[in-house]
């Protein structure tokens, strides 16, 4: 799973020197898109941008990128002007399961001609190297890790802050292929529908549930995980799963699970080519300002042989 850019189009502009102290039309412009945005007002918000933003980022661009924002985060709860950034206004913006800083710019006619959304970073989130956790892996029967390890040639997701510990999981048969026929339907797909368990006990704090899965070899960047589930466990480490088969998930926001319990079916959904399990830990909920934590788990096989306390890197044949 790549890392989730949450971007809209900046358009230049003179640079301003301004105080710090927001302007009444930087208020009035933050106000009306906030109130837009959770009343699901996007064409509103467009109407808002000056016409170069609205050829940078046409209606249906717009739409698409707002009901990602939306799935993932939520509706805006609270915000708070910062700073001027040069030409933007920032605000740091909590949203029901996110936290964001939400710059914008504007034009002499009080029109959007500047937006992007990026984390907004605290400087107090708890630091943590490895699970204390014992787990188990999530799935029953041999699966290979196509993705997985501490180097950028093991493993892609090093690049991301979140991610840099995850692993990309699929089923292959005995010629090393992930799917049967001839791919091109998500049910050619070994691991397309297999049942994912809790890999140890915990408490649901987020569950994706409606997100289509996507055609084989056509990704969704918008919503980057997908139908997603994240457990927190005993010890305050996240797990993260991602790209669950479209309304398969099983259990809700608040649950107790054990382990070994349900939670959903392997799928295809988000910025996803092929059904997998895309798994990490980190070390808040929210994986925008998040930091990966080394997954290791318990007691499993590896290539046919018992390990204990191990972190599975690519090419690897892993089960319980």
């Amino acid at each position: 799973m790549k890392k989730i850019i949450i971007l809209i189009s900046i358009i230049s502009l003179s640079v301003s020197s301004f105080a710090q102290t927001e302007k009444s039309t930087y208020k009035i412009v933050a106000d009306n898109f906030e109130r837009n945005y959770n009343a699901n007002n996007f064409d509103s918000i467009f109407a808002s941008f000056s016409s170069e933003m609205q050829k940078a980022l046409p209606l249906d661009k717009t739409k698409e990128f707002l009901e990602g924002l939306k799935n993932q985060a939520g509706k805006i709860t609270k915000r708070t002007f910062v700073k001027y950034e040069q030409k933007y206004a920032s605000y740091k913006t909590t949203f029901e399961r996110a936290l964001f800083a939400i710059n914008i710019s504007v034009d002499n006619d009080s029109k959007i001609n500047g937006l992007f959304v990026k984390p907004f970073k605290e400087n107090n989130l708890p630091k943590m190297e490895r699970n204390t956790t014992k787990l188990q892996l999530p799935f029953k029967g041999d699966w290979t890790v196509v993705w997985g390890g501490d180097t950028k040639e093991l493993n892609y997701h090093v690049e991301s802050e979140a991610q840099k510990n995850a692993f990309d999981i699929v089923i292959k048969n005995e010629k090393g292929k992930s799917y049967k026929t001839d791919g091109i339907n998500n049910e050619d797909y070994y691991a397309f529908g297999k049942e994912l368990l809790a890999p140890c006990d915990g408490e649901i704090v987020l569950v994706v549930n409606g997100i289509k899965d996507n055609i084989p070899g056509v990704s969704n960047p918008i919503y980057v995980p997908g139908n997603t589930v994240i457990i927190k466990t005993k010890n305050n480490e996240y797990l993260f799963f991602a790209h669950f088969k479209q309304q398969s998930i099983v259990v809700k926001q608040g649950q107790k699970v054990i382990q070994g319990e349900v939670l959903g079916l392997c799928g295809n959904s988000g910025n996803s080519s092929e059904p997998h399990l895309h798994f990490h830990i980190q070390n808040v909920e929210d994986m925008n300002i998040a930091t990966g934590v080394k997954c290791y788990f318990e007691r499993i096989m590896v290539n046919g042989i018992n390990k204990t306390d191990y972190s599975p890197i690519k090419n690897e044949k892993i089960s319980n």
